[in-house]
């Protein structure tokens, strides 16, 4: 038997992508200035940033990253427990602790390592489980392969269903994990319910809040804060700080004990360097303006409302979602796309998403708000996402067969 040719799988691999419309490209942003980008030469209104509260280009956020980098230089030099765990990293763990009403937190390069981290460290034995969401983030789905315990998932957003789970898995250390806002739909999880599931059935919660801490709950403090729950209900939590904060890393927070086993075993964590000094310096920053502005929030609430109703009056079919992340169905992959192309020719930069992101058949624009936009160009974004459907529906109808007479 002929050892398969690695190059001749990953060309055969992009011909299957590119018949599916399911190729990817990068695209260069030149500049930037607010929500406006240029690309190609040509600036365009960005709706697809996760910059939710405008905080990534504010002075005093991009003030501390070059103090910090004047100071101290750049790199941290090595991984946390060897000589590159700084001051900054310290005080921005104990902000992000204190702010999220946490005895400890563990700060790490991005969310996608933290949550491999969490599994990696926690689920070790033969016979664990993770039940997760079907709909959530790809990190959390391959945290659990790499820890090698038993995946199970449930219909999403549905607590029996994973009450069932943790039932048909009864006899490994079982942890449960969502998101709290999910990234693709926009819709927030049902925390309080999940969170009785997991005391029922003796498994850890682990809430990923990437997109809702700085944005939901009280003084921001995420969709968990919001569902009036704690460290008692949700022993872990990952906060990102490249999102609403405008930073960049994720930190972890939780109880002293699972924190300082995560920092003692976790490989994502010892065996990497440490976050920059200077980018922890930024997201520091980012962290304290989210904390005290809530000017900003208030805004940010008052432009999705604005969104939401001009497109309902419009007749846009949207997800239901009170988040920033805002839906729109395309259905395939080459009508999302077409959808993309066309609002860029009008001035503005939405992304196609497609699978694997999404479910098969559930193309999408995935439209995001920001602090940064102002109500007019919501407003125009709406007027030509209701011109670029008719469009799409005139070029459809036209491509159509004519029926046959007779």
């Amino acid at each position: 038997m002929s050892r398969p040719d690695l190059s001749e799988r990953v060309g055969a691999l992009r011909k299957l992508r590119s018949a599916q419309d399911r190729l990817r490209e990068r695209r260069t942003i030149a500049r930037r200035d607010g929500a406006r980008v240029e690309v190609d030469g040509r600036w365009l209104t960005a709706f697809c940033s996760n910059d939710y509260l405008g905080l990534s280009q504010q002075f005093r956020v991009v003030n501390a990253l070059a103090d910090a980098a004047t100071r101290g230089g750049v790199g941290a030099g090595a991984s946390p427990l060897v000589c590159g765990h700084h001051a900054v990293h310290e005080a921005l763990e104990r902000e992000v602790a204190d702010w999220l009403g946490y005895p400890r937190a563990l700060l790490f390069g991005s969310g996608y390592l933290a949550n491999l981290a969490v599994q990696q460290a926690l689920l070790l034995e033969e016979g664990d489980v993770c039940v997760q969401d079907r709909l959530n983030h790809a990190s959390l789905l391959d945290a659990t392969r790499l820890a090698g315990c038993r995946l199970r998932r449930y219909p999403h957003a549905d607590p029996e269903g994973a009450i069932r789970q943790l039932r048909s898995a009864a006899e490994g250390a079982a942890m449960l994990v969502t998101d709290g806002v999910f990234s693709m739909e926009g819709d927030v999880a049902p925390l309080r319910a999940l969170s009785l599931a997991a005391r029922v059935q003796k498994a850890l919660f682990y809430v990923d809040d990437a997109h809702g801490v700085g944005v939901r709950g009280p003084d921001g403090r995420g969709s968990v804060a919001e569902a009036r729950l704690g460290l008692e209900e949700v022993p872990l939590q990952l906060v990102t700080l490249d999102k609403a904060m405008g930073g960049y890393g994720a930190v972890v927070v939780g109880q002293d004990a699972l924190i300082q086993h995560l920092a003692e075993t976790a490989h994502p964590y010892v065996y990497t360097t440490a976050l920059p000094p200077a980018v922890a310096a930024a997201s520091l920053e980012g962290v304290r303006l989210a904390r005290k502005e809530h000017w900003r929030r208030a805004n940010l609430g008052d432009l999705v409302t604005r969104f939401r109703n001009r497109a309902q009056a419009a007749g846009l079919q949207l997800t239901l979602s009170d988040s920033p992340i805002q839906a729109l169905a395309c259905g395939e992959d080459a009508q999302a796309l077409a959808w993309s192309a066309a609002l860029e020719q009008a001035g503005y930069l939405v992304t196609a998403i497609r699978p694997p992101s999404v479910p098969e058949g559930k193309a999408r624009l995935r439209i995001t708000l920001s602090a940064m936009h102002a109500p007019g160009e919501v407003d125009a974004l709406v007027d030509a996402l209701a011109r670029t459907r008719d469009a799409l529906a005139v070029r459809t109808a036209a491509a159509e067969p004519a029926g046959l007479e007779g």
